[in-house]
């Protein structure tokens, strides 16, 4: 991981670590959609998917897309929007060819209401998750077609899979952590261990990590599976949870175990 990567990952657990401690819930009720070009037809494309996004968020509940009546809220999106501004994702580079602004690609970016928008939630049967996010020190065992290795957040076996656990938490603020290479080595952590490692070892690994709880996994390459075969672990509020996926890729499987920590962390239920 390069010291950029390392430098980017301490920031974000620390600062919204921060925000959350501090009260400051207005960035859990804002969320951010890339539309193309700046238009009426675009804007409500981005507004739902907003809107989806910003709920799933402030409630911790990543199922809330499914839910009875969400479709009937995502139809009138836009009447939820406090406010919004957009973005140029191009800014700075010239129009070319014969692009016009109307498909240069912009972040678009909502802004809502707590009051307006926690009735909608009680209109789903969910809740806002105002309190304080714990962080998630991450114990997870890889297999390739090559190797095995536990992810460490100053690591070189695959700095990609450090980055897309990063993407995978931010759309649910959550802060994530992963051991050192010296935590590793210390508390002798390999495939094996962590597969069968029990609670009060992955609590103690993540407190080496700055992390409040544990969330534990292996990820193995499957030819047969034509992906990943992950499996993942937590133990909240004295309850152990345990749920897997397969056959995706390692973007999807990191999705998957945030989506289910979650659930679990905000109470909204199992994976």
């Amino acid at each position: 991981m390069t010291t950029s990567r390392m430098l980017l990952t301490f920031l974000f657990a620390a600062g919204l670590g921060a925000a959350a401690c501090a009260g400051d819930i207005e960035r859990l009720y804002q969320s951010d959609a890339i539309v193309t070009g700046t238009g009426e037809v675009n804007r409500q494309i981005g507004f739902r998917e907003c809107l989806g996004e910003v709920l799933v968020k402030v409630s911790g509940d990543p199922t809330i897309p499914k839910a009875p009546g969400f479709a009937a809220l995502e139809a009138e999106a836009g009447s939820f929007v406090a406010s919004f501004s957009y973005r140029d994702r191009l800014e700075g580079i010239p129009i070319h060819d014969e692009q016009g602004t109307h498909d240069r690609p912009h972040d678009l970016t909502c802004l809502y209401a707590p009051a307006t928008l926690d009735p909608l939630l009680a209109k789903l049967g969910r809740k806002p998750w105002l309190e304080p996010r714990p962080v998630i020190a991450v114990l997870l065992a890889v297999e390739d077609q090559r190797r095995r290795f536990v992810l460490a957040r100053d690591g070189d076996e695959s700095p990609y899979m450090a980055d897309s656990l990063q993407a995978s938490a931010t759309p649910l603020a959550l802060s994530v952590t992963l051991p050192d290479k010296a935590a590793i080595a210390g508390q002798e952590l390999d495939f094996v261990t962590i597969s069968q490692a029990g609670q009060d070892t992955l609590s103690r690994v993540a407190r080496l990590s700055e992390g409040d709880v544990t969330l534990a996994g292996t990820l193995v390459w499957s030819d047969q599976a034509r992906g990943w075969i992950a499996n993942w672990r937590m133990a909240s509020s004295g309850k152990d949870y345990a749920w897997k996926i397969s056959g995706v890729s390692f973007d999807d499987a990191f999705r998957n175990a945030l989506r289910g920590a979650a659930r679990i962390l905000s109470g909204n239920g199992s994976p």
